[in-house]
């Protein structure tokens, strides 16, 4: 991908021959790490081909292919700089590294039967070496055993997708009890089997970053995505996959992050082999060592954009997403949910892989080893970095951000870095806009919870004019994991009927909620988005505590999505506040008189987008705006983000999104890098600057 070209005349020097010199390091390095890359067709033809020295090498790999950023452990990028280090090259390699009319010419991690790593499998007192590994890997697999395979960015559990016991005993030792798993295709003719394999999906699926692909399934495969309209999707990206599936591997394989729920993935063996005990009956082991985790990367085909970036990892990260006009070296450590650390360096910003949630000790471990490994490798001192971190007193990345040393640490506000990165991707910096940010929570200017904001600016001054109607929401964290405990928010001032009777059946946990509400005992003000979707959900049958982030707010797209178009709820708008009271009236007397709940989920999702277009109407035309970005961890949610498109661009608004990062809080850390850029930041050792403490 050219960014960008320069040119410039230079003397003739007089060299005969073209070559590659030993790398030296005069400054600081600028160079970027290359994301990990599918096996590319020219290796996929030696693999199976019997008369090539690499025949069945589960490690082939050219100029073109392979892996990079999880093998490298300092720049620049030599062998000796990568886990390929322990692997002298034979002379056969090495002459092709010579050449510079081969196709392996300097590509680090190349080697071969004679000269580098290759596989183990570990089945209970039995270790099998050579040969014999996928074969009996590949028997392993067809009886319905669970096996820890190393990938490229580390272990993945995988089963035979088509055995539904297979897949429940997976289910019950990783404890994921409900999330749905995404499945390995052997091929393009498998994956058309499983789900509608548009243009666009195939294009995806064969992307260089042969992400798992989100699309309309076509078939359900018991357990693996139950109750569930969408199956994630991928292909085959590493030598050893396609060796399984020729040796005979079921065509199509659970392939699910090798870990306990919650938990960053394994990806160093001796780790695996004591944290997968219990869960995998073998595991299948490669011997070159892994630098970093990388999880698989998640991507939707979106019907009004080319595509949305859920999961941003292998065969995305680390490539620098924006450029800032800063020469400034910036740490942006992100939020606590979904984190990725950013690290802006020579004006490019660099987006680490996801790493997940920062409550879970593992996963916070790897999110301090992230930040310290960017610095490293790109040798920085920390001393010399701003560093940004979320506004939020009690983040668990705040707190660790103002701990390190820095030249100044900046607290940014929650949705104001979601809309900054849709800024900062798109290049406008003093582009006034109406940015959009519908979410679950951050924490706001007032010490108020936010989630359903409108702002007018450019990333000089982001001012908050307008948001969705505040309620007082219960018990904190446990109204995102109670549908029902938002909903004793929501509903607290409407005159209701007896919940807890038919046709909701609410808990008693409602009315404990619900009196603490009217006690105005532990409860925040909050203008959550999240919530919001929340609450439908618990009135429309959603009762039960979720069993992974956001599950009731997908179960709610998902009813949605069984019905035909509906005449929407009302939201209304005063100049201020976008007011959701009169839709759950309505939404609470539909129920009683019998309405179906994917009509009722299909007017939520209908009037929530028209709601948030009349709003974004009123202040493009009081601000004199033509643009309007949109961010946060609900515009994931496909049908309403086509419905609010669809709509502003129908009144020849241009609407932005997030591009080359998610929408939910992975984009965080770039919002916060291009705020900081653009402030003029006072060191501050405490939170009391903010007003916060």
């Amino acid at each position: 991908r050219i960014e960008a070209l320069e040119v410039e005349a230079v003397p003739a020097e007089g060299f005969a021959e073209f070559s590659i010199l030993k790398s030296s390091k005069l400054e600081r390095p600028s160079v970027r790490i290359s994301p990990d890359l599918a096996v590319c067709d020219d290796c996929l033809n030696e693999l199976f081909d019997p008369n090539d020295r690499r025949f069945g090498y589960p490690y082939i790999n050219c100029i073109n292919c392979g892996p990079r950023y999880s093998i490298i452990l300092e720049l620049p990028y030599d062998r000796e700089h990568t886990t390929m280090r322990e692997w002298s090259m034979c002379s056969d390699c090495q002459r092709e590294y010579n050449d510079p009319s081969n196709r392996r010419f300097h590509a680090q991690p190349i080697a071969c039967p004679a000269c580098g790593p290759h596989l183990e499998l570990h089945h209970g007192s039995q270790a099998v070496y050579g040969d014999e590994t996928v074969i009996q890997a590949v028997q392993l697999l067809q009886e319905g055993q669970i096996l820890a395979i190393k990938g490229i960015g580390g272990y993945h559990l995988a089963c035979n997708a088509r055995d539904a016991n297979a897949v429940q005993r997976l289910r019950e030792r990783k404890f994921r009890k409900e999330k749905p798993f995404a499945v390995m295709a052997r091929d393009l003719e498998v994956a058309k089997e499983l789900i509608e394999l548009t243009p666009e999906v195939q294009a995806l699926l064969l992307a260089p970053a042969r992400p798992i692909v989100l699309a309309p399934a076509r078939l359900e495969l018991a357990g693996v995505a139950t109750g569930y309209l969408e199956l994630g999707v991928m292909l085959p990206y590493t030598p050893l996959h396609h060796l399984l599936f020729a040796y005979g591997a079921p065509d199509v394989l659970v392939m699910t992050s090798a870990n306990r729920s919650s938990e960053p993935i394994a990806y160093q063996d001796q780790d695996a082999l004591e944290r997968l005990v219990g869960i995998a009956d073998a595991f299948l082991i490669g011997q070159r060592a892994i630098a970093r985790h990388v999880d698989d990367s998640v991507m939707r085909v979106s019907s009004r954009f080319d595509r949305v970036v859920l999961r941003r990892a292998r065969g995305l990260a680390p490539s620098a997403v924006a450029r800032l006009p800063s020469q400034q070296a910036i740490l942006a450590v992100g939020g606590d949910l979904k984190n990725t650390v950013a690290l802006t360096v020579n004006s490019q910003v660099i987006v680490s892989q996801h790493l997940g949630d920062l409550e879970n000790q593992a996963t916070f471990s790897a999110f301090e080893q992230t930040v310290y490994d960017l610095c490293r490798v790109h040798e920085l001192q920390l001393e010399d970095c701003l560093v940004a971190h979320d506004l939020h007193p009690s983040y668990h990345s705040s707190a660790f951000a103002l701990e390190l040393p820095a030249r100044a640490h900046v607290a940014v506000q929650h949705h104001r870095a979601h809309i900054a990165s849709v800024l900062a991707e798109h290049q406008a910096f003093e582009t006034r806009v109406l940015g959009i940010a519908l979410d679950g929570t951050g924490y706001g200017d007032d010490g108020t919870i936010w989630g359903g904001e409108f702002f007018v600016g450019n990333l000089n001054n982001l001012e908050r004019i307008a948001h969705l109607e505040s309620v007082m929401l219960p018990g904190g964290g446990a109204a995102a994991r109670f549908p029902v405990q938002s909903a004793a928010g929501f509903l607290a001032n409407l005159e209701t009927p007896d919940l807890s009777a038919a046709p909701f059946h609410f808990p008693d946990r409602y009315f404990k909620a619900l009196k603490l509400v009217r006690q105005g005992v532990r409860c925040h003000a909050s203008s959550s988005t999240g919530r919001l979707f929340d609450a439908v959900a618990a009135l429309c049958g959603f009762t039960r505590e979720i069993t992974f982030e956001g599950q009731a707010a997908i179960w709610l797209e998902q009813l949605a999505q069984h019905s035909p178009q509906v005449q929407a709820y009302p939201f209304g708008f005063d100049g201020r506040v976008l007011r959701h009271r009169d839709a759950l009236e309505q939404i609470v007397q539909d129920r009683i008189r019998g309405r179906r709940p994917s009509e009722i989920a299909r007017a939520f999702h209908a009037g929530l987008a028209h709601g948030v277009f009349q709003t974004a109407l009123a202040l493009c035309e009081k601000q004199n705006l033509d643009t309007v970005a949109l961010s946060g961890g609900v515009m994931q949610n496909a049908l309403l983000l086509d419905l609010i498109h669809m709509k502003l661009t129908e009144h020849k608004l241009q609407v932005w999104t997030n591009l080359e990062i998610p929408p939910n809080d992975s984009g965080i850390s770039l919002g916060q890098s291009a705020l900081c850029a653009f402030s003029a930041p006072i060191k501050t050792d405490t939170l009391s600057h903010f007003g916060l403490i």
